[in-house]
């Protein structure tokens, strides 16, 4: 959606993903996008997240990522 591009929204999302994370124990992260997707894979790497080979599949996973924590602070 156009409107919200550049607003940080992203950003936001995923720091409260970690927050989740972090408040439940949860040590790993992982998460998936397509090949047309360039500025959430972008996002991801600003954010920490190291592509990594498949770890799943399904008709939209064409890019992998992982994340360790401790998330957030």
């Amino acid at each position: 959606m156009p409107a919200a591009r550049r607003r940080g929204l992203g950003s936001r999302l995923l720091d409260e993903l970690e927050t989740h994370a972090r408040d439940h124990q949860v040590t790993t992260l992982r998460l998936d996008t397509r090949r047309d997707l360039v500025e959430a894979r972008q996002l991801y790497a600003r954010h920490g997240y190291t592509e990594v080979q498949p770890f799943g599949h399904g008709p939209y996973s064409d890019h992998w990522f992982v994340k360790h924590g401790p998330f957030g602070t």
